[in-house]
């Protein structure tokens, strides 16, 4: 009799507590850098590996449950796995198995936070993401859900020496408590006036339309203040300049799916089907958190700003999607609402394969030149080879270029927004070509975006001298690298066997699953009876045929008569970086054209300078006009209430015995 292997719900567990175990073993030496790199880092990517092969392997198996054995008295932790749990742990995964690998190269001593201090926290943070996806109970959830920010918080703080690294984590802790405090109201409400706290009792609650309202709500609230959705944004494009660039890249690729993961399990799962104008409001916020993301992208001159922006973006366009599924699902187009579903999950997993991507070449550059800044890199192709490649495959990926992942969501988005005409309301059918555009205007953008930011740091001649001393990534950094590039090459080349997966958590969640597909494997039809395809297989020979035909004809025909000669200077005879074209160039037409968005201030030179100088310095308004004012009143509330701090016990106990008067009062 042979024996039967463990559940995945078995195994799961006992991997996150290996990620939290691996963690706890960098505390034996915690300042050797060498064996928390060499050692902890890649024990950690296989351990991710393992985790997204398990999960891949329960894909379209039966929804497990587990009772854990922790937690308080009458109030154990519940797990639950089922197929949207576990696409995102398979994103968790692999994912973060390239990120630790390249972390096992990039981290260097002196950083702030001493490397095993450093290693506890960063799987920690990987352990508690994945018990987010696991847990089947709101006290589990809010348990992995705080401990996974107080992680990324002391990861965002690991310079803690430089104040603006502070104020920035402070900024991210602050708004991430903010949220999670909606996230548990909507757990309150979806109770539905019981003592359980299981989803199973939040399933089976049937609230009525306005408590049912309500919960989403705060759900939106408090899973967009974690995702960035504007205008709770204001944490990202601070907190991710300031993390290391390993972490960055966790941020932006894994965690905030972890909030989209949220916003899918309340939205579908737990509070039943949705409301169709539910979908309208997620859309108006998603379009504009798109819109206003990629266009503050386009006027960065840093780096990691430039791509935290970018990650507003994305996050845009994932509740977009999701936004759509509900009106979609809400309007009894169960098919429809299952393609744009598909096209959210394609979508979240592309972008954690491009973002990390691009979030790691970002740190490799940082490491080789010291520079964040657009204006001081360029030319860097040239010294570094392997992440500039590397680079490229994340830049078109991101830009949304066939044969690449980030094409293959988009173009599934954009193939749902056509059939809005389905929709049986005729203003939605008005507003939902408006969102096609504007979907269609933010990948425009997005591309425009990309092409500022490898073209400034790569191409060109480089714009210091100390540039020509820029070394390459190393060994373990270039793995990393190279495996996230292969993720978005795979998964944009095989979209078919990607879609039908990722069906099967539409079809569980109740929305209803898409059309069996009999077409061969490299053409993707998602809706056969639409004849909408996309083979890009083909596409990629093609382009790869007309490459090496045109080499190989070149070579056998026209190479012998080319004469080489200096390209010609247009009247110039002495070309240097100051003539190319810059970042605050590049983003100059959009400044102009979205002018309203930016709060700018320009410092003009004299005409009697010596050394004149132009700058322009880019502020988002909505903390001007928002966080600020919100700050002072705040403040001013907290000065007003200062005297009920006497520093002396017996008043504090007088607060203490008023307050128990006042509850037994209110109870009698």
């Amino acid at each position: 009799m042979t024996p039967s292997l463990p559940s995945p719900l078995a195994v799961l567990p006992a991997l996150l507590l290996a990620w939290g175990l691996i963690g706890m073993a960098g505390l034996l030496r915690p300042r050797s850098l060498a064996f928390v790199a060499r050692t902890l880092f890649p024990l950690g990517a296989l351990c991710g590996i393992a985790i997204a092969a398990v999960a891949a392997l329960h894909l379209g198996g039966p929804v497990e449950r587990l009772v854990l054995v922790v937690g308080l008295p009458d109030l154990p932790m519940h797990l639950r796995l089922d197929a949207l749990s576990s696409v995102f742990l398979v994103l968790l995964g692999a994912t973060s198995a390239g990120i630790s690998v390249f972390a096992a190269g990039y981290f260097r001593p002196g950083q702030g936070t001493t490397p095993g201090l450093l290693g506890a926290q960063y799987h920690l943070f990987l352990a508690s993401m994945g018990f987010v996806l696991l847990a089947d109970d709101a006290y589990a959830f809010m348990v992995a859900w705080e401990t996974m920010a107080l992680s990324s918080y002391f990861l965002v703080t690991t310079d803690h020496r430089i104040a603006e690294i502070r104020r920035a984590g402070f900024v991210y802790l602050l708004i991430a408590h903010v949220g999670a405090i909606a996230i548990l109201l909507c757990f309150g409400l979806m109770q539905g006036g019981s003592w359980q706290f299981t989803f199973d009792a939040m399933r089976a609650a049937h609230l009525s339309p306005p408590w049912a309202a309500a919960a989403f709500g705060l759900a939106l609230f408090g899973f967009g203040a974690k995702a960035g959705l504007v205008p709770l944004h204001v944490w990202l494009p601070e907190a991710h300049p300031a993390a290391p660039s390993p972490v960055s890249a966790l941020m932006s690729g894994v965690m905030l799916k972890m909030a989209v993961y949220g916003m899918l399990r309340v939205s579908f799962d737990l509070l039943g089907r949705p409301t169709w104008w539910w979908g309208l409001v997620m859309l108006a916020v998603g379009l504009f958190t798109a819109l206003y993301g990629v266009i503050f992208a386009a006027a960065q001159t840093d780096m990691k700003r430039l791509l935290a922006y970018s990650s507003i973006e994305n996050i845009g366009i994932l509740f977009t999607g999701i936004g759509l599924a509900i009106v979609f699902d809400g309007a009894g187009r169960p098919t429809l609402a299952a393609l744009a579903l598909v096209a959210v999950l394609y979508h979240a997993i592309n972008h954690a394969f491009m973002k990390s991507l691009l979030f790691l070449g970002t740190g490799a550059v940082l490491h080789a030149t010291g520079e964040r800044n657009l204006g001081r890199l360029g030319g860097l192709i040239h010294q570094m080879p392997w992440v500039a490649w590397a680079s490229l495959v994340g830049v078109l990926a991101l830009a949304g270029l066939p044969p690449l992942n980030g094409f293959v969501s988009e173009w599934l988005l954009l193939q749902a927004f056509l059939f809005a005409n389905e929709v049986p309301y005729s203003f939605v059918n008005m507003l939902l070509p408006l969102g096609a555009a504007l979907v269609a205007l933010a990948a425009a953008l997005a591309g425009y975006v990309m092409v500022k930011f490898y073209g400034v740091v790569f191409l060109g001649q480089p714009r210091e001298a100390a540039l020509a001393r820029a070394h390459d990534a190393g060994l373990l950094e270039r793995a990393g690298l190279v495996w996230l590039a292969l993720g978005c090459v795979l998964l944009g080349l095989l979209p078919a066997q990607v879609v039908r997966i990722l069906g099967v958590v539409s079809a569980q969640l109740g929305v209803g699953g898409l059309p069996a597909a009999t077409t061969p494997w490299w053409r993707l039809v998602p809706l056969p009876a639409r004849q909408a395809s996309y083979a890009p297989a083909v596409f990629f020979a093609a382009v790869l045929g007309v490459v090496l035909s045109t080499t190989l004809l070149v070579r056998l025909f026209y190479h012998r008569r080319v004469r080489r000669s200096p390209a010609w200077d247009c009247g110039f005879a002495r070309l240097d970086s100051r003539m190319q074209d810059t970042a605050e160039g590049f983003g100059q037409p959009i400044r102009h054209i979205f002018q309203p968005f930016f709060g700018m201030q320009r410092s003009l030179p004299s005409p009697f300078d010596r050394a004149p100088q132009y700058r322009v310095v880019i502020t988002d308004r909505i903390w001007r006009g928002l966080y600020q004012p919100l700050q002072s009143m705040v403040q001013w509330v907290a000065d007003s209430l200062a005297w009920l701090q006497q520093g002396r016990i017996s008043v504090y106990l007088l607060y203490s015995f008023v307050t128990l008067i006042v509850l037994l009062a209110l109870v009698l």
